[in-house]
């Protein structure tokens, strides 16, 4: 017998990090995949801003574990859409997906956390080259409607899937490619039809893109292709940007225990951490992350897994050197452009500065 939604709203008020979100609307997207649209009650709503790219972790229910953790990244755009949207696309092995695709209805309550994420343009004030891949469509979409919504320049999506039938948001892109002609390009690309695309078919078109910067998101080897097209058409690093995610093995909705954290014994270095506008300076034990520092002292970081595996607490290190013991989430350039995780990360240096 499987777990019902009846069980997983017993559990929803279980939890203090979550808020329990109602289901306003089950899109079916394709055959494998269901968009949820969820109704934000009017005191959360500030928890759950949100920009472009960013993604919501859910609770589903479990008869094995009680409940697992999994991050969707938003359909919606922040300025052009009432309501959040996540799109989930069913996966053979994938419990959570199915399970949300099998049982969710209109008017259940879920449990989520509030939207994280790095994968967001700062400004649009540059043309785009997106690419995604199957469901990873999904953060590309946010970012697409809100450039077209409040930038002027170009955008172009590459899209590529398995074939027609796969194709999430076939409609949606269709009405935004002829509302925005003159600034909208959507090249679909199907596997069936046309094979996998290769590297050199990549950088043919990045080649002729060049000067646009990159968002990506998709299956791990078609966003290795991209990077390396990219690379190849001579994009810069710091101008192509992917999105990685990892299932959680740990659960972010467990209750936040406040972490003993003494500065006063042992070695510490001492760090400036510019978060929300405000500035803190303050000393940060060696042996501490610099999460559990901040949660000590009272200070609100954003974080979900606290294990390294969904980049929620990435933020920039201006100055200095940490040892991070889980950074699998970066990439080899994140990590040389000065991006940690700061629920890994511990002090190296004397003295460092860290930008959420």
């Amino acid at each position: 017998m499987s777990m019902t939604i009846t069980d997983a709203a017993e559990q929803v008020m279980t939890s203090s990090r979550g808020v329990p979100l109602e289901v306003a609307a089950v899109i079916e997207e394709t055959p494998d995949a269901r968009s949820l649209v969820f109704t934000v009650p009017a005191d959360r709503r500030a928890e759950f801003a949100y920009t472009p790219g960013q993604f919501l972790t859910l609770r589903i229910p479990s008869e094995r574990t009680g409940s697992v953790a999994r991050c969707y990244s938003l359909a919606s755009s922040p300025f052009t859409d009432d309501l959040l949207k996540v799109t989930v696309k069913r996966t053979a092995a994938g419990y959570a997906s199915n399970w949300l695709c099998d049982n969710v209805r209109t008017g259940d309550l879920i449990e989520v956390l509030p939207p994280a994420g790095v994968f967001t343009p700062e400004d649009f004030d540059d043309d785009l080259l997106l690419f995604a891949g199957g469901s990873g469509i999904t953060p590309v979409m946010s970012i697409l409607k809100a450039a077209l919504s409040e930038g002027s320049h170009e955008v172009v999506l590459f899209y590529a899937n398995r074939d027609e039938s796969s194709v999430i948001f076939a409609g949606e892109l269709r009405e935004l490619a002829a509302a925005y002609a003159d600034r909208l390009t959507v090249m679909h690309w199907l596997e069936s039809v046309q094979g996998v695309p290769t590297v050199a078919q990549l950088a043919a078109l990045s080649a002729k893109l060049d000067g646009h910067r990159v968002f990506t998101c998709g299956p791990a080897p078609f966003m290795g292709a991209v990077r390396d097209a990219t690379a190849r058409a001579g994009i810069v690093r710091n101008r192509v940007h992917a999105e990685v995610f990892t299932s959680l093995s740990g659960d972010p909705f467990a209750e936040v225990e406040l972490p003993d954290v003494d500065a006063g014994t042992g070695d510490a270095a001492s760090v400036t951490v510019n978060l929300d506008g405000q500035e803190h300076e303050f000393s940060w034990p060696r042996s501490a992350t610099l999460v559990d520092v901040l949660l000590s002292k009272g200070i609100s970081v954003p974080f979900s897994c606290r294990e390294g595996e969904c980049g929620s607490c990435a933020a920039t290190l201006t100055a200095g050197e940490v040892d991070m013991d889980n950074s699998a989430v970066l990439d080899d350039e994140d990590i040389a452009d000065g991006i940690i995780l700061a629920c890994q990360a511990r002090p190296r240096s004397k003295n460092l500065s860290v930008e959420f």
